[in-house]
């Protein structure tokens, strides 16, 4: 087979790919950016050219800036906090302890259950004074705690955070895992006849060589807790008011709730854009001090 045939069935092979990325990728975001700049509503096919309307538009609305607020609020708490969860985690279930196959099994079971499920469920749990939380501080004697979580407009958002960080952990916690899995053995031995101590080994070997790990478990934090959409629709629907109300839910209530499809297109070319440029810095960072380590 000659060089010109082999590049041809090279080809042949990548382009189903390619088609399903065009199709599903390429062209949907080129329609988003021909319909930001309309007054599509998104049912009838009959829509005028507003040019840049819709831009300025939303610069002057609240829910804009809230909706950024939130997901940006969101998205720092997840990722520090369920980081440092399941690094202690990774780090517990790497010692020499009893059951810790089952530990370990027990921590990765709720990221098998679907955001709906995981949703209704914390829906009950955070009941006000029926609920799993508000019954358990009844019997201890902490009666006049308000537990209305999801009702409160200074709690909703931290309460749905709380559930995805319980949601994801466990993927979180085995990427950190594998990772303590490949640091050396002899570095740990040479450390400890170097008269480190357990927290010198931790803090100074095992740590820097978690870089990739660590680099893996930020960016997929701060992917997820950029387009974090299904706890705030589930749980509370956006609110009390607009205490929940991220970027995508955003955009979904705009689209489908107000009918409002250019508009939300515009909102979404917006969310393309923050959640592009806060990745692609938080992955170059990473990315030097993982070079660095």
């Amino acid at each position: 087979m000659n060089r010109a045939v082999m590049t041809r069935t090279m080809y042949l092979f990548v382009l189903p790919a390619l088609i399903f990325y065009l199709l599903f990728w390429i062209f949907p975001i080129l329609k988003l950016f021909q319909y930001s700049v309309t007054d599509y509503n998104g049912y009838v096919q009959q829509f005028s050219y507003i040019g840049f309307d819709n831009f300025k538009t939303l610069a002057h609305e609240e829910i804009l800036g809230v909706s950024i607020k939130n997901t940006l609020l969101y998205t720092f708490i997840s990722v520090v906090l369920g980081n440092i969860i399941a690094l202690a985690l990774a780090f517990l279930l790497n010692a020499n302890i009893r059951a810790k196959g089952l530990y370990r099994s027990a921590f990765y079971i709720p990221t098998l259950f679907s955001a709906i499920v995981v949703g209704f469920i914390w829906s009950y749990i955070y009941m006000p004074d029926e609920g799993l939380i508000a019954s358990l501080l009844n019997k201890l004697g902490f009666t006049g705690i308000d537990t209305n979580f999801l009702g409160s407009y200074d709690k909703a958002l931290y309460s749905i955070i709380a559930v995805d960080i319980w949601k994801n952990i466990g993927t979180s916690t085995i990427i950190f895992l594998a990772g303590l899995q490949t640091v050396p053995q002899d570095l740990i031995e040479a450390g400890k006849i170097d008269g480190a101590g357990r927290w010198s080994l931790v803090r100074f070997i095992k740590i820097p060589l978690l870089a990739t790990s660590v680099t893996i478990n930020v960016t997929l934090s701060v992917i997820n807790g950029l387009k974090a959409f299904d706890y705030s629709y589930i749980m509370t629907n956006g609110g009390p008011g607009t205490s929940t109300n991220t970027l995508i839910f955003a955009i979904y209530k705009m689209a489908f709730t107000e009918q409002l499809f250019g508009k939300a297109s515009a909102l979404g070319i917006i969310s393309f854009a923050i959640i592009i440029v806060i990745t692609a810095a938080f992955v170059l960072t990473l990315n030097r001090k993982e070079v660095s380590a």
